[in-house]
């Protein structure tokens, strides 16, 4: 999944990609007008240490998410820099700047939290209108040779997207069926695109607020990340964590509000060779969850033994979950649930 992450000029984006992607001093990496960065994060689980201290695997694989830092958004700048890098992302993080510094100057000339998300909010919205305006122009030239049935469709939605948009004008897009949504999906429209919004709070202020604001906004504190991040030790990170009132850190709270926001969730293999996680839609089917491990398992797919996370972890190990009559079998019509420990069998 890429996550682009936009905002306007001192926000603290580049700290922010630079902790969830292990790339430090992205704010020194030169780009040429335009570019984005791009850079891994791993999804710290904490399933998948629980799990790795259980098998002692010789490597552990945690899922992935891609990190867009897209460039930033300058309401005076109508080239829209950020816009290319930001349509081919999966979803959208806005991050809006929440902490006040004497020695950081603010674009906008102060800080305002909700001025400033609703600005990041208009800019989407304002360039999914000129794009959807400049292509139903093009449409209704292309009109005088006859359109398509695919090209009917194409304009029938982008009227209905059009409206819904101008009528709200924030990101509250339309419910669209598949064949419509596939009918316009060349545009990369913002609008239609999941997105979450992330605050950047004063240090101070991370201990007075709760983690999440809403389903899809949450608050972090860039310094109380860099501090976590400076902590080798999980179990010191924790401790840390728990000080200021939190259960997980920014990083993983705005991973797991993505994983939210996209339907998505983890299943799990493991073996002396490896533990790792595995991102799958939810209502996968157990033939296509296997697909992702190898193809060969979904060509072959013959059963999965599957064991729940929190009974394998209360019997305390494999062997003793199996002899507590907790390993399920299941056949290709099983839906895999979040947390699912599988061993698939196939044959090819």
């Amino acid at each position: 999944m890429k996550v682009g992450l936009i905002g306007l000029q001192q926000s603290g984006k580049k700290t922010f990609f630079s902790l969830m992607t292990g790339r430090k001093n992205a704010a020194q990496i030169a780009r040429k007008e335009g570019e984005a960065l791009e850079g891994i994060a791993p999804i710290r689980d904490r399933r998948v240490d629980v799990l790795a201290g259980m098998f002692k695997p010789e490597k552990v694989k945690y899922a992935e998410n891609t990190i867009v830092l897209c460039p930033e958004v300058d309401p005076k700048d109508q080239k829209r820099l950020w816009l290319e890098s930001a349509r081919r992302c999966d979803l959208l993080c806005i991050l809006v700047r929440a902490f006040t510094s004497d020695e950081v100057f603010h674009p906008l000339g102060d800080v305002n939290p909700e001025r400033d998300r609703q600005t990041l909010e208009s800019e989407i919205v304002f360039a999914d209108l000129e794009a959807i305006e400049k292509r139903l122009e093009r449409i209704g030239r292309e009109k005088k040779a006859g359109l398509s049935p695919q090209q009917e469709l194409e304009e029938k939605t982008l009227l209905k997207v059009k409206e819904g948009i101008e009528k709200e004008m924030k990101i509250c897009a339309p419910a669209l069926d598949r064949q419509a949504q596939d009918a316009i999906r060349s545009l990369g429209l913002l609008t239609l695109k999941p997105f979450i919004t992330a605050y950047n709070v004063d240090e101070n202020e991370i201990g007075h607020k709760p983690g999440q604001k809403s389903d899809s906004a949450f608050y972090i504190s860039c310094r109380i990340e860099e501090e976590i991040m400076a902590l080798d030790k999980a179990e010191d990170r924790l401790a840390y964590l728990k000080d200021l009132g939190l259960e997980a850190s920014g990083l993983d709270r705005m991973n797991q509000a993505a994983y939210d926001t996209m339907g998505l969730m983890s299943f799990y293999t493991v073996g002396e060779d490896e533990v790792r996680a595995w991102t799958i839609r939810k209502g996968t089917p157990a033939p296509e969850a296997g697909g992702k491990v190898h193809t060969d398992i979904q060509r072959g797919f013959i059963r999965v033994e599957i064991i729940k996370y929190d009974e394998l972890v209360a019997a305390g190990g494999e062997s003793a979950a199996k002899a507590q009559g907790k390993m399920q079998l299941k056949g290709r019509d099983y839906v895999l649930e979040d947390g699912d420990i599988c061993h698939f069998r196939f044959n090819v």
